[in-house]
């Protein structure tokens, strides 16, 4: 703690061999970066300019890559002066907001996957009434709440703990997430329960209505013609590929205060390291090459920068 400022600092202990290799480290996450904010960035602007993909479901797609680039803008920057740093420290404040935007946004992804398995089911299970239930309003609807109830959801765990007193300043860890439960002198219960209640209302009970939603999608597409089959496997598949993917990274991250004293170091630095890094770079891949709209305007432009 800072007495003449009044500030109280976290130190970041999940960095292995930081100053050994910290040129190394910071050159590969400047990149990571780099390719994050470039990748999410050009899929984006595609779905922004081609009016053919300003349809509900580019629309998610662009707003999941948009969450993406702030999810990676909220841990990037301040990973990259970690690492240039002789120590790793962040402001208790600092530390607070940083939880605050990680579970957010970590949340708000499993909710755009949810309304883009919505949209999925209504198109091709009800393509007649498609244009009527997926109106410009549902849509907003659909796309504010995914943001704003994550959001709603994870301020209020976050607001209590700000006075909440101290006793250890030792964080294990790159960046501030759930381990901050550590941090404090009393563990409440009432804290506990409610964020077992914020996970089943912002990523269990979601990621079982995209399962229930793809499965009745596949059961009537099993029964419908090859042109339909092949329209569902187009585009679900990403889908749930995305959804595979940070389901079992996002599952990491809730365990891991359970394990925490067991966990060695190193693994938990590589897997930490996967949870930033994995999604925001493998989302704007799956969707570029899966998605057959977004691919073709994506060859174009390629095609069109190689002959330039």
């Amino acid at each position: 703690m800072d007495a003449g400022l009044n500030v109280t600092y976290i130190i970041l202990d999940g960095h292995v061999e930081v100053d050994k290799y910290r040129y190394l480290y910071f050159m590969i996450m400047f990149t990571a970066y780099i390719l994050i904010i470039c990748c999410n960035a050009t899929i984006v602007c595609l779905i922004v300019i081609h009016r053919n993909l300003h349809e509900p479901m580019y629309i998610f797609i662009a707003a999941l890559l948009v969450n993406s680039v702030l999810f990676s803008t909220n841990i990037y920057p301040k990973l990259l002066i970690d690492f240039l740093s002789e120590k790793q420290m962040i402001p208790y404040s600092a530390c607070l907001f940083q939880v605050f935007i990680f579970y957010s946004l970590s949340c708000s992804e499993f909710l755009l996957l949810a309304a883009m398995a919505y949209d999925r089911y209504v198109s091709i299970c009800k393509p007649l009434q498609y244009s009527t239930i997926m109106s410009k309003t549902t849509l907003s609807i659909l796309l504010v709440s995914a943001w704003i109830v994550p959001a709603c959801h994870v301020a209020f765990p976050v607001v209590l703990n700000i006075n909440n007193k101290l006793c250890r300043f030792t964080l294990k860890g790159i960046f501030c997430n759930n381990s901050t439960n550590h941090l404090y002198c009393v563990s409440s219960r009432v804290l506990s329960i409610y964020g077992l209640v914020v996970l089943l209302n912002v990523a269990l009970f979601p990621m079982l209505f995209i399962l229930f939603t793809y499965t009745k999608i596949l059961i009537i597409s099993y029964r419908s013609c090859g042109e339909v089959r092949k329209k569902a496997a187009q585009t679900c598949l990403p889908h749930l590929i995305v959804l595979m993917n940070y389901s079992c990274l996002l599952t990491y991250d809730v365990i891991i205060v359970k394990l925490e004293s067991d966990f060695p170091k190193t693994a938990r630095f590589v897997m930490t390291l996967q949870i930033i890094m994995y999604n925001p770079l493998c989302n704007p891949i799956i969707y570029g090459l899966k998605m057959k709209e977004i691919s073709k305007h994506l060859k174009r432009l390629l095609c069109q920068a190689k002959a330039n």
